[in-house]
């Protein structure tokens, strides 16, 4: 296995090169998902759901469960799944290639070992032809270079989206893994209520999209190769979306509108080979952000924090 020496690049993520490896690691991450889900207490917009990047992959953050907490870790580099409770018990198994069913019997055998009792919908959501964790034998692949690249490439865009969150003082979504559409995403919100969302996702009740989208947003992320575009790439969209949206001023010039998704899109790869990678991804949020606001005419001077003239 050969990794990338230096991890302040950012990495190549063909999708053709590592597509069995990421369809297995979305269920993986539903798994252990959908652990968070059944535990944590209810936040607007599903905001207790998601996993976060860490300095070594993907984790749930602390869980409470009777008293106590646990967390579950994707780690990326040593390439094992990690388990740690706040009374100091430590469980671990390795990441290799194995099917859904496997790796779903060994998250909750090591769960029961350490005293957590835990149901999940075994059902995956927001993907076509799905099958129940415990009988999914079809995604079994696990290309730890692949995987290394991937988390690279969480730890690129979270670093991107925290410094574009950062000056928003209205409403704002942490940055956050979700694992149902298995993409990193930050959303500003205007302050407004909007109309309900149509729902129609896969395996997904119209009234989960109706929570989440509750009220007007702004939204950038990252797809690693998921999401309709076909290959890696960031986007942005607001709902509703308003009119004009589609035709807004937008920066930098590798940025298109994709009316097929409704979305604004700048390929992954424009950023990596980017002199200045950071800065294109960063002006792309804005001008999308700008793009949503100011056709829906939010009040960015209450929501946006004003640079200081000295």
């Amino acid at each position: 296995m050969q990794l990338s020496t230096d991890d302040h690049s950012w990495p190549e993520l063909p999708l053709a090169e590592w597509q069995d490896t990421c369809a297995t690691l979305h269920m993986w991450t539903q798994v252990v998902g959908k652990i968070r889900l059944a535990l944590a207490p209810m936040v607007n917009h599903w905001w207790q759901v998601p996993l976060y990047v860490t300095s070594t992959g993907l984790t749930t953050s602390p869980i409470s469960y009777r008293g106590l907490s646990f967390q579950i870790d994707f780690d990326f580099c040593r390439h094992v799944l990690t388990f740690a409770t706040s009374d100091r018990r430590r469980a671990e198994f390795a990441l290799v290639a194995m099917p859904v069913s496997e790796f779903y019997d060994r998250v909750m055998q090591i769960l029961r070992d350490l005293g957590i009792d835990v149901n999940i919908w075994t059902m995956p959501v927001e993907v076509a032809d799905a099958i129940p964790f415990e009988k999914d034998q079809q995604h079994n692949s696990y290309d730890a270079d692949a995987a290394h690249r991937f988390w690279l490439a969480l730890v690129h865009a979270d670093r991107a989206m925290k410094r574009f969150r950062a000056p928003f003082i209205g409403k704002v979504s942490p940055v956050h893994f979700f694992w149902g559409s298995f993409d990193l995403a930050v959303t500003r919100f205007s302050g407004r209520t909007a109309p309900p969302h149509p729902g129609g996702m896969p395996n997904l009740g119209d009234w989960v999209a109706v929570e989440a989208y509750s009220h007007e947003v702004s939204s950038c992320g990252f797809w690693p190769g998921n999401g309709g575009y076909g290959k890696a790439a960031f986007y942005s969209y607001a709902y509703p979306e308003p009119t004009g949206f589609a035709a807004a001023p937008l920066r930098p010039r590798e940025a298109v509108f994709d009316p097929n998704l409704g979305e604004f899109i700048l390929d992954y790869d424009a950023v990596r080979v980017s002199d200045l990678p950071e800065r294109m991804l960063l002006e792309f949020f804005q001008s999308t952000y700008e793009a949503a606001a100011n056709c829906a005419s939010w009040d960015r001077a209450a929501l946006e924090r004003q640079k200081s003239k000295s």
